[in-house]
């Protein structure tokens, strides 16, 4: 259903992240050198937490009529932990579009090259099953509660094995934005191990080379990136067989772009349906800025009086 091929494809970009030590770093209509410092994750190591924004819209026609898509999220970034929290809508005409309405909240290790989840909210709100999910990861184990029950855990049901290895969707999306590519590295990177509570999917990229492209925050050469899926474990019997995300035809396509504080961020998305025609995602904000602390904030408060 398209409500969930927005949210895969948002993950996708995955799956769903140096600034310089001071100051603001924002994606804009710029070209910026490329680096494979991963600087980001570096700094914030060596104690310069940081925020980073994120926006990505989406819009499709049935009939003509568009319908509207939106995944929003911020990370906070510390030296030890990270939060980040999301939120899916999407609006317009007939059962794939009504009131469908995800918040997702994920926690995690914050490591030099990636993030590592912890724990992982989900609220779904489409006027069906409205389902939470609650899910904790260890270094050993894994425990999920859904909240209606799911009818079943796919066949065959994830492995704990098969999910230490992976991260929640939004932290596959900004991690997979923010690991750094060492030097002479497929920029694509991959494959990206996702598991949402039920379903554990690999995406796999191929690197389609460089093309111009012109979005509200990025314009200039990006690397594009074709997507295609593994369907691991959570699924129904049979239903692995198709390697494309749900809802698309053909392989879906992403652009990154190479930004020069280490981080190559998905900034547009773009998928074919047979159902409703083309999709497109386009990043409609990117924006990093240091996060100051409670203690920091009361450090300069007391250097001040």
């Amino acid at each position: 259903m398209m409500k969930r091929s927005i949210f895969l494809a948002s993950a996708a970009a995955l799956a769903l992240t140096g600034l310089a030590a001071a100051g603001l770093a924002m994606a804009d209509k710029s070209p910026a050198p490329t680096t494979a410092s991963g600087a980001i994750l570096t700094n914030v190591k060596a104690g310069t937490p940081m925020r980073m924004e994120y926006e990505l819209r989406a819009k499709a026609y049935i009939l003509f009529i568009p319908a509207t898509g939106r995944a929003s999220f911020t990370a906070d970034l510390h030296p030890d932990t990270y939060t980040i929290d999301s939120r899916v809508k999407v609006t317009g005409i007939a059962d794939w579009f009504v009131n469908y309405d995800m918040n997702i909240h994920a926690e995690g290790d914050t490591r030099e090259d990636e993030l590592k989840t912890r724990t992982y909210v989900s609220q779904n709100k489409d006027g069906k099953k409205n389902r939470r999910v609650e899910m904790a990861i260890t270094d050993t184990d894994f425990s999920m509660t859904a909240t209606p029950r799911f009818g079943n855990l796919g066949d065959p049901a994830a492995t704990t094995e098969q999910v230490l290895k992976t991260n929640d969707p939004i932290t596959a999306l900004i991690t997979f934005a923010l690991e750094p590519r060492a030097p002479g590295a497929d920029p694509c990177g991959g494959p990206i191990r996702i598991f949402d509570g039920r379903q554990l999917t690999y995406l796999y990229l191929t690197n389609a080379g460089m093309k111009g492209v012109d979005t509200p925050v990025w314009t200039g050469q990006a690397v594009e990136c074709h997507v295609t899926m593994d369907k691991v474990a959570g699924y129904k019997k049979g239903e692995a067989d198709n390697d494309n995300l749900t809802g698309i035809d053909g392989p879906l396509r992403m652009w990154l772009a190479p930004l020069d504080n280490g981080a190559m961020v998905p900034i547009k998305i773009a998928a074919d349906s047979k159902k409703i025609g083309d999709v497109t995602l386009t990043a409609k904000k990117l924006r990093f800025e240091p996060l100051v602390t409670t203690e920091a904030a009361a450090a300069q408060d007391g250097s001040q009086n």
